[in-house]
C-alpha cells in the first residue's frame, strides 16, 4: 500500500511540472509583435544626440545639482514641462499646468513644496488602462560647496522618458497611436527617500486599479565597476520584473531578442541581494499597490552620487540602445489586444 501512493503522490508531481512547463511555454509563445516594421520605425527616432541635449541641460551647473525643493530642481522641472508643451503632448485635465504639488509635510523637514511632473497620450481602445514610464527628476543638489550635476542619476533616466514621450507622439501623429494610454512620470524626491513617487500612489490622478504596469528608469547612462572590469557594455540590470507578473518579464526578453539584444542581467533581481535595489527605487511604492513593476538600471560606478558624474561621462549609444529596450516594452504593454496578466506562474 505504501508503495502505490508513492507512485501516485509521483505521477502527480510529474503531471504537475508537465502542466506549469505548458503554461510557461505557451504564456510565451503568445507573446509577439505582430507589427515589428512600425515598432522599428518610431523606435529608431530615439537617438544619441537628442539624449546628449537632454542630460547636458538637466546635469547643467545652473541648476545647482537639482535639489527637491530647491529653485534649480524646479527650473529642471520647467524644462521638462516645457518640452512636453513644445511636443503637444497634453496634461492630465485635473492638472493642466502638468504639475502635481507635492507639499512640505510629505517631505522631509527641510525641504520645500516640490512637484511631480505628468504628462500623457491617451489610449485609442482602452483609455482608462495606464502604462506608466517613470524616472526622478532630482538629485543631491550642493555639498560642501560642490555641484552635484546627477548626469547619471538621474539625467540619464529623464533624458529617456522625454525621449520615448517623443516616439510615441510621432506614432501618433502618423495614425499608429497607443491602444492604452502612457503617463510619463517625473517623480521629486526619490534621492531623500522616494517621497514623490510615495505621494503620488497615494494621491494618483489617474487610477491605480487601471494601471497596467509601471516601466521606472533610474541610472541607465553608464557601466558599472562589475561589467567594466569584464569588458562588457552591452547589459542592462533587470529588477522586479517577475515578482508581481510573469508575463512582464516574458514581453521584456521578448523586446530584447526582437530589437536590440541587450544582456538582460538578474543578478540585482536576487531576493537576496544585500543591495536591496529593488526597494530603492520608484517603482517600489507602485509596487506597494500591487501593480507589475520593472525597473531599469546599469548598476553604480565610480562617480555614483559624486560631484563627477557628468554628461561627458555618459555612453550615449548605449545609453539609446536601453531606452529603445523600454519604448518596446511599453510599445507592447499598450497595444497587445488583453491586459496584462497579474500573475506569478
Amino acid at each position: 500500500m505504501k508503495v502505490l501512493v508513492a507512485s501516485a503522490l509521483i505521477l502527480v508531481g510529474s503531471c504537475a511540472t508537465i502542466r506549469h512547463s505548458e503554461k510557461i511555454d505557451n504564456l510565451k509563445n503568445s507573446i509577439s509583435y505582430n507589427d515589428k516594421a512600425v515598432v522599428n520605425q518610431y523606435l529608431n527616432t530615439i537617438n544619441s544626440s537628442e539624449l546628449k541635449i537632454h542630460i547636458e541641460e538637466v546635469s547643467s551647473d545652473k541648476y545647482k545639482g537639482r535639489m527637491t525643493g530647491e529653485e534649480g530642481h524646479n527650473q529642471v522641472c520647467d524644462y521638462i514641462r516645457g518640452y512636453y508643451k513644445s511636443q503637444n503632448i497634453k496634461a492630465p485635465e485635473s492638472h493642466p499646468d502638468y504639475y502635481q504639488i507635492v507639499p512640505e509635510d510629505a517631505l522631509p523637514e527641510e525641504l520645500n513644496e516640490s512637484q511631480n511632473i505628468i504628462a500623457y497620450i491617451e489610449g485609442s481602445e482602452f483609455p482608462d488602462e495606464y502604462i506608466y514610464i517613470s524616472a526622478h527628476s532630482d538629485h543631491e543638489g550642493i555639498i560642501d560647496g560642490e555641484i552635484y550635476p546627477g548626469a547619471d542619476d538621474n539625467g540619464s533616466g529623464t533624458a529617456a522618458v522625454l525621449e520615448m514621450a517623443e516616439a510615441f507622439k510621432k506614432a501618433v501623429e502618423n495614425g499608429h497611436g497607443p491602444k492604452r494610454s502612457i503617463v510619463f512620470l517625473h517623480v521629486t524626491a526619490e534621492e531623500v527617500g522616494l517621497h514623490g513617487s510615495r505621494y503620488y500612489t497615494e494621491n494618483p490622478i489617474f487610477p491605480l486599479t487601471n494601471t497596467i504596469s509601471t516601466l521606472n528608469i533610474d541610472m541607465i547612462g553608464r557601466v558599472d565597476e562589475r561589467n567594466k572590469e569584464e569588458n562588457n557594455e552591452n547589459y542592462i540590470y533587470v529588477i522586479g520584473a517577475d515578482r508581481i507578473s510573469t508575463e512582464l518579464d516574458f514581453i521584456i526578453q521578448e523586446a530584447n531578442s526582437e530589437f536590440v539584444n541587450l544582456e538582460l542581467d538578474y543578478k540585482y533581481n536576487d531576493e537576496r541581494d544585500t543591495n536591496r535595489y529593488y526597494y530603492r527605487s520608484d517603482h517600489y511604492n507602485f509596487a506597494l499597490k500591487g501593480i507589475p513593476v520593472v525597473f531599469f538600471f546599469n548598476g553604480e560606478h565610480e562617480d555614483y552620487t559624486k560631484p563627477t558624474d557628468t554628461p561627458d561621462k555618459i555612453n550615449y549609444p548605449l545609453l539609446a540602445k536601453r531606452t529603445k529596450l523600454i519604448f518596446a516594452t511599453a510599445w507592447y504593454l499598450a497595444n497587445s489586444p488583453n491586459r496584462l496578466k497579474v500573475e506569478i506562474i
